[in-house]
Order: C-alpha cells, then structure tokens, then sequence
C-alpha cells in the first residue's frame, strides 16, 4: 500500500493536485484496495488515465469471494463522501472494480 500510496501521490503532483486533493485520492485508492482485499482478491492493480480529471481504476485479479468485512460500509462512505460517485464493476456476481475521478468539474 505504501508504494501504491507514493506512486499516486507522484501521478497528484504531476496533474498539478494541491495537497488535500492528493490526500483524498490517496486515501480514495487506499479504500478501494481494502475493499477488494476483504473480498478476497490477492493482486490488486491501479491504473490512472488522464482524462477530464484523473480517472482511476483499482482493480482486483484472480478469484475474490462474495463476502466483504463489516469495515466495507465504512470504506464506502468514505469513498462516497469524498468523491460523490463511483462506478464499481462485479465479475461473476463478485466486486471486482472500483473507478472514480478527481480533479473534474462535474
């Protein structure tokens, strides 16, 4: 988490973030990977495409479970409260994606 944690505080500063922007994203993506690992998923992967904002994906690979933790209501309404909305993909009636943007004007 620490890497992932540096590299997109790297990707924040590049798009030109100010520091509570790169805070809540790093947070933001922090969430996600918990997420998916409740769920099971051993690999996660985060991608960062530039678009309007900054659009991440955080992805989980191989076989997650349908169960979560009770900590996951927690972990969504954090991701809620700070983004607003968030687009989440299953695979297999099972969460396997998180994606959101930063950094638009919506």
């Amino acid at each position: 988490m620490t890497t992932v944690r540096l590299a997109a505080g790297g990707v924040c500063a590049v798009k030109g973030f100010d520091l509570d922007m790169s805070e809540d994203c790093k947070v933001c993506i922090t969430e996600g990977l918990l997420l998916l690992k409740h769920r099971g998923y051993t690999v996660g992967r985060v991608r960062f495409f530039e678009e309007e904002g900054l659009r991440i994906s955080v992805e989980g690979e191989g076989e997650g479970e349908e169960e979560g933790s009770p900590e996951d209501e927690i972990s969504l309404a954090l991701l809620s409260a700070l983004l607003g909305e968030i687009e989440t993909t299953e695979r297999d009636g099972k969460l396997s994606s998180i994606t959101f943007t930063m950094g638009s004007e919506k």
